[in-house]
C-alpha cells in the first residue's frame, strides 16, 4: 500500500474515532484536546540507536534509554512495584504503568495515539477518585480536569486508603453502593475494568511481538497488533468500532522502529526485554482478573 493510500486511510480513520467509542467508555475528550494530542504525537521522537540491554548472570537488566520519552526500564519498574499481597495491586504503581504505556502508544502514531487519549480520560478518573476526601466519597468529580502529561506528577498525586490498591478500591465501592452491575456509572471498579482489558490487549501484543518463531519470517507488527486486539478488545467493542480500529493498525511501523523504541538492536534483544516485560504485565494481570471475578465485576456496563 502506498503512502498516499495509508494517509487517505489515516483520514477515514480520524473521522471514525471521533465519532465512535472506545474501551466503551466514549471518546469524551474536546476536539482542542484531540488537536494537541494530534500535533504532541507529530513531535520527532529521539529514537536510540544503541543497546540499553545487558545480561548479568543470567538476567537481563533493562537500563535507561537516552532521550527518549517512553522508558522501557521505567514500565517494568512500575509493574514490578504493583503487586501486594495477598493477591493485591496497588493502585498508584498500576497508574504509572499506564503513564508509560500510554507513551508507548503515542510513539506509534497519531492513530494508535488517539486510543491512548481514552486511556487517560481513565487514569485521570481513578486518580481523581483517589483523592475526593473520604468523608464525602460522593463529591461530585470535576469534569474539567485533563489528564496530567507528567508521569511524575501523577505518581505524586496522595491516595486515600481506600483507593491504595485494587482490593480496597473495590471494598470500599462495594460497600459505598458506587457500583452499579446494571448501568453505566464512574465507579473506579468500571473504570478499572476497561483498563484492564486494554492491558490483556497490549500483554498478547508485546507476546507477539517478542516472539522469535523458528522457521519463517517474522511477521509484522500491524497484523500481530491486530490479532491481538480480535482476540481481546474487539469482543467488546460494536462492528463500527471493530472496522475503525482495524485501519488504524493499518499505520503501524515496521519492526525496525520497535528496536529502537526500546533501545535494543536486534530480535533477540527484543525478545529478552519484551519477554520480561510481559511477565509483568501477566502477573499484574492475573491479579486485576482474579479480584474482579471474585466479585462479579468482568462484565460491568
Amino acid at each position: 500500500m502506498g503512502v498516499k493510500s495509508k494517509a487517505a486511510l489515516a483520514i477515514v480513520v480520524l473521522l471514525l474515532f471521533l465519532g465512535s467509542l472506545w474501551l466503551q467508555g466514549g471518546l469524551d475528550y474536546h476536539w482542542d484536546s484531540c488537536i494537541k494530542g494530534y500535533n504532541h504525537m507529530n513531535k520527532l521522537h529521539h529514537l536510540s540507536n544503541g543497546s540499553a540491554t545487558t545480561v548479568v548472570d543470567g538476567s537481563v537488566v533493562i537500563a535507561v534509554c537516552p532521550g527518549q520519552i517512553f522508558q522501557v526500564s521505567l514500565l517494568l519498574s512500575h509493574l514490578q512495584a504493583a503487586p501486594a499481597d495477598p493477591s493485591d495491586v496497588l493502585l498508584e504503581p498500576y497508574l504509572a504503568s499506564w503513564d508509560e504505556l500510554v507513551k508507548f502508544m503515542e510513539a506509534l502514531g497519531p492513530m494508535v495515539g488517539l486510543i491512548s487519549k481514552e486511556i487517560e480520560t481513565k487514569t485521570t478518573l481513578i486518580r481523581q477518585l483517589a483523592t475526593l476526601p473520604e468523608e464525602n466519597p460522593e463529591a461530585e468529580l470535576n469534569p474539567e480536569i485533563l489528564p496530567m502529561k507528567n508521569g511524575a506528577e501523577q505518581g505524586a498525586v496522595s491516595h486515600t486508603t481506600a483507593y491504595r490498591s485494587v482490593r480496597s478500591m473495590i471494598h470500599v465501592e462495594l460497600e459505598r453502593g458506587l457500583v452499579d452491575f446494571h448501568q453505566m456509572t464512574d465507579s473506579g471498579c468500571r473504570t478499572l475494568l476497561r483498563l484492564h482489558r486494554a492491558l490483556l490487549w497490549l500483554k498478547l501484543f508485546l507476546e507477539k511481538l517478542a516472539d522469535t518463531p523458528v522457521t519463517g519470517r517474522l511477521r509484522s507488527p500491524s497484523d500481530l497488533c491486530r490479532e491481538a486486539y480480535q482476540k481481546t478488545l474487539a469482543n467488546h467493542h460494536s462492528w463500527f468500532v471493530r472496522r475503525a480500529a482495524e485501519l488504524a493498525f493499518i499505520a503501524m511501523p515496521e519492526r525496525t522502529f520497535f528496536f529502537r523504541l526500546v533501545c535494543v538492536q536486534d530480535q533477540d534483544e527484543l525478545n529478552m526485554v519484551l519477554t520480561k516485560v510481559v511477565l509483568a504485565l501477566e502477573e499484574v494481570y492475573n491479579r486485576t482478573q482474579m479480584m474482579l471475578e471474585e466479585h462479579g465485576m468482568l462484565d460491568l456496563p
